[in-house]
């Protein structure tokens, strides 16, 4: 999978691929020459006493060392460039298809690990990209011309390296074959570890409600301690490397040394060549080094890779239409005929028979106990989820059908739990319209009842908001996020529970308010409060995935016990008769 994906997100970069294979080439060739040019400084010139000569082979090797240098850092700097492009590649490919995905999609592989891979993942990648051509490209060509020019040098001495090659890779090989599962195993605890930061973050607030710091404390602490157990395994490996190297090297150094001498003794060698052949034999020591460095890096890119290939091959269950309908604007007459939802491998569907209409002009809204699938229900409307049996029509079209910027323009959707982005009043409300003036944004905000909270920040409409709005209270986030559906203009408002947090009399004064603004639009409400409903045009009851009654609020009360039920846990029975 690993070699897949370079392959696929290498291609475009071919040229800085190949100047820079260049590069390592004449630097690998300067720096083999280099022994050759120094053992013919000591026989010929250091022996003899011929200073003119050590002159003259010491300027040209000081030549070759600068354009071995020149060559290696434009070499590094290519391959960085390379290697950084490739990973902002990938995380901009990442992005991409996360942001096809339907929360189907989402759930199944999940928040925090999505964050991982889009990170810690693809860093793991480019560090291989970057290690492989910096120091794996030359480390061929480095092994090859050390054993020519080592056999150049003596051919008795380099049959040490028949001796030497098998008995360091074979060391090699046992760590890293050892190492493999310690790092696809690192991946996964980082998920925990984002997992569990993410939650404790975000749900700070319960935590400390209910005092359970110290539950959370032992949760962060056991989720690290897995983490630190796997990475010390992989560490002590790790450590056995060099050491193991270094030792291989230091005993073929004094096996050379004790060979050669003997060869030297008996006039078969020279000092310059033996000294030459111990450069040639480092050489290619340090380039099995440098590519089992790289290699050591493989495993862990090659879990990461795995998990970047998931998320690139997972294909949205939300697939937009080889061939859109015909349709420029909608009308926003809404029909869910006979819907049926079910999550994968769940036993049951949630949603099941759902027959609604909604029409232009009128509100639509739609109760139920927990669990009931009121959320569920609205997410198929703008497809943030499809039905898996059934239709969703607008205007009598399909929405499967629709082109998804079309249907996109025709929804304004208000969440359950709303969520605001980081910057000011201003850009978030221009979400749902970037070309909306600020009389647009102050009108949207004064239907909402948000004007005068925002009126009140000395900064207006360029007030700073916080990542998820986390600066500004329940209810005004609420607000906020109802002004920018306004902002849009759909045909179609779906409103998820997005009243629960404002006070009685903000929420008559808004619904009177956006009474007015919708009055052409066909809007839908899912609430749990019975005053937000019971003016609707038509209210749905729904109950364990069915609707079991539709109607107005006082023929329900009258013929629909659930209905009935519900109102009356939150009203007294005069109450819900006047």
């Amino acid at each position: 999978m690993l070699i897949k994906l370079l392959r696929e997100f290498l291609r475009p970069y071919r040229k800085p691929i190949a100047l820079v294979v260049c590069l390592q080439f004449l630097a690998t060739l300067a720096a083999l020459y280099l022994p050759t040019l120094n053992a013919d400084i000591i026989d010929n010139g250091v022996l003899s006493g011929n200073s003119g000569y050590i002159w003259r082979t010491g300027g040209t090797m000081l030549a070759i060392t600068l354009g071995q240098i020149a060559c290696q850092i434009c070499a590094v700097y290519f391959a960085a460039r390379t290697a950084m492009s490739v990973g902002r590649d990938l995380r901009s490919a990442q992005f991409r298809q996360v942001q096809s995905y339907s929360a189907r999609e989402v759930g199944q592989i999940g928040t925090p690990s999505l964050i991982t891979r889009s990170t810690n993942d693809v860093q793991q990648v480019q560090m291989l990209v970057l290690m492989f051509f910096v120091m794996t490209v030359s480390a061929p060509i480095m092994m090859v011309g050390g054993v020519i020019m080592a056999l150049n040098q003596n051919v008795a001495l380099s049959g040490l390296l028949v001796v030497i090659m098998p008995v360091l890779a074979g060391v090699l090989a046992l760590i890293i074959s050892r190492m493999v599962p310690l790092f696809r195993a690192t991946q996964g605890k980082l998920d925990v570890i984002n997992r569990v930061l993410r939650e404790q973050i975000s749900g700070v607030r319960v935590v400390r409600a209910f005092v359970r710091d110290g539950r959370e404390r032992e949760r962060f602490e056991d989720a690290s301690g897995q983490l630190l157990a796997v990475s010390l395994g992989a560490g002590k490996l790790m450590s056995l490397m060099f050491p193991s190297v270094m030792l291989v090297m230091n005993i073929s150094s004094v096996a050379v040394l004790w060979f050669g001498g003997h060869l030297i003794d008996d006039g078969r060698m020279q000092v310059g060549a033996l000294t030459a052949f111990l450069s040639y034999l480092m050489q290619i020591l340090m380039s099995v080094m440098m590519t089992v460095f790289t290699f050591m890096m493989v495993p862990r890119a090659a879990v990461s890779a795995e998990r970047i290939h998931e998320v690139l091959s997972t294909e949205t269950s939300v697939v937009p239409p080889a061939a859109p309908a015909e349709v420029q604007t909608l009308a926003g007459s809404l029909e869910l005929r006979a819907v049926e939802f079910a999550y994968p491998g769940a036993e049951q569907p949630v949603l099941r028979e759902i027959s609604v209409q909604a029409r232009p002009g009128e509100v639509t809204a739609i109760i139920g106990s927990t669990g009931a699938g009121k959320t569920t229900l609205l997410s198929l409307i703008p497809r943030l989820m499809d039905v898996t049996g059934g239709a969703v029509l607008v205007d009598g079209v399909d929405v499967r059908e629709l082109d998804p910027v079309t249907l996109s323009k025709a929804v304004g959707y208000v969440p359950q739990r709303p969520y605001l982005f980081t910057g000011t009043v201003a850009s978030n409300l221009r979400y749902g319209n970037p070309d909306a003036t600020d009389e647009e944004l102050w009108r949207a905000l004064e239907i909402a009842q948000g004007r005068d909270f925002v009126e009140a920040i000395p900064e207006g409409l360029d007030a700073p908001i916080a990542q998820g709005g986390t600066n500004v209270s329940g209810g005004q986030r609420q607000r906020l996020a109802i002004a920018r559906a306004l902002v849009r203009r759909p045909a179609v408002y779906l409103f998820d529970d997005s009243f629960s947090a404002l006070d009685y009399a903000t929420d008559a004064r808004l619904r009177a308010a956006l009474a007015r603004e919708t009055e052409d639009a066909t809007v839908l409400i899912v609430a749990q409060r019975v005053s937000t409903i019971r003016h609707a045009d038509t209210i749905v009851v729904l109950d364990e995935g069915r609707v079991v009654g539709t109607g107005r609020h006082a023929q329900l009360m009258e013929s629909n016990e659930t209905y009935r039920e519900i109102v009356l846990s939150q009203l007294t029975e005069q109450e819900a008769l006047a």
